[in-house]
């Protein structure tokens, strides 16, 4: 069900391509709200450009119920001032289907791309690496130890429907581009609004290769995620999946492991259950995880947990990854590092090990 309220802009915090930050005063207040304004985010894409004093009609429904991860109004409608209809063109893969914001994009594997041929008769990713992490978070970090060995190597981001649908909600993605750090990303599923939309993963993946010219690809959830606690009811346990269909095309599917010295759940201390069950249960297909060189038992720990996806037990190859010079490589990050609410100086574990992952992904090219 959804919390509805009419609301009038207040003011416009801040704009980047195809998302406007707002406050907006709700006319009913929200349970337990202790002011009246609160933070809202318009997709000008879908709903057109709220300006200040405009009534729109928004989704309260994380507000009310308190969440962390997307906790604030969603322009639903500008209701007095609907934006002209989208001019005639090609494209119709229909994402967020049979929603209410459904939206109609023109796909990389759509009969009407220019690029419908080549994908047609694709079959092969030649052995290009690809990166699978279950958090968002990972990405900035995994691109880091990327460039570290070679900073012009071509990075591309696969976005999975696991977390945010709308590939505008990353900032982090938006920055990474426009720094040049990655080449585009690429929406896949029913997520939408990537530099390239795809119908599936494989679609995806091989649209990175092909289209964006990648020479490694980056496969993870958007923003946020969803998890119940249990070991199977998380929405990142599709990085498994990943693995599986980076190997049907013949990539190199490399797994960064969810890494934790911070997180006060047993669950997640150490190697996060949610890697050892993604990469330990769901891939089929064997992976290179990378495991990186952290100091003293905390490093030990990690070592002997990441050691269950390994032979003679696991399908998996461990690496080891020096863990020299990853710091630094992160420093220089031209977007904010925060994982779980924690910025590197509270949980470096959690970015060096992605980072680790990256270097490794940059010295496994074909």
């Amino acid at each position: 069900m959804i919390h509805w309220r009419r609301a009038r802009v207040a003011s416009i915090l801040s704009d980047r391509p195809g998302v406007r930050e707002l406050t907006v005063t709700p006319s009913t207040s929200l349970p337990g709200a202790t002011t009246s304004d609160v933070r809202a985010v318009a997709y000008t894409d879908l709903v057109g450009t709220p300006e200040r004093g405009d009534d729109v009609l928004v989704n309260v429904s994380a507000l009310a119920r308190g969440l962390g991860t997307g906790g604030f109004a969603l322009v639903v409608a500008l209701p007095d001032r609907l934006p002209a209809d989208p001019p005639d063109g090609p494209g119709h893969l229909v994402k967020a289907r049979y929603t209410p914001m459904q939206t109609m994009v023109l796909g990389v594997d759509d009969q009407e791309s220019p690029h419908h041929d080549a994908l047609a008769a694709a079959d092969s990713l030649d052995g290009m690496p690809v990166v699978v992490a279950d958090l968002h978070s990972a990405l900035p970090a995994i691109v880091a130890g990327i460039r570290l060995v070679d900073p012009s190597l071509v990075v591309a981001y696969v976005m999975t429907d696991g977390g945010a649908l709308p590939a505008r909600f990353s900032a982090t993605a938006a920055g990474l581009t426009e720094s040049g750090w990655i080449a585009g990303t690429v929406s896949v599923g029913q997520s939408f609004g990537g530099d390239i939309e795809a119908v599936s993963l494989h679609t995806g993946l091989l649209a990175a290769k092909s289209v964006l010219r990648a020479d490694i690809a980056i496969v993870a959830q958007g923003p946020g995620n969803l998890g119940t606690g249990t070991k199977w009811g998380f929405s990142g346990v599709s990085a498994g999946e990943a693995v599986n269909a980076a190997s049907v095309l013949h990539g190199r599917p490399i797994g960064s492991l969810r890494v934790s010295e911070a997180d006060e759940r047993h669950r997640h201390f150490g190697v996060s259950h949610h890697s050892l069950t993604a990469y330990g249960q769901v891939a089929l297909a064997p992976a290179e995880i990378a495991v990186p060189e952290l100091p003293g038992k905390f490093g030990a720990d990690v070592r002997r947990q990441a050691a269950a996806l390994g032979a003679p037990r696991g399908r998996h190859v461990l690496v080891n990854v020096p863990a020299d010079g990853l710091d630094d490589a992160l420093a220089g990050c031209p977007v904010p590092l925060r994982t779980m609410g924690r910025g590197p100086g509270d949980d470096r574990a959690a970015f060096v090990s992605a980072a680790a992952a990256g270097r490794y992904a940059a010295n496994a090219r074909p």
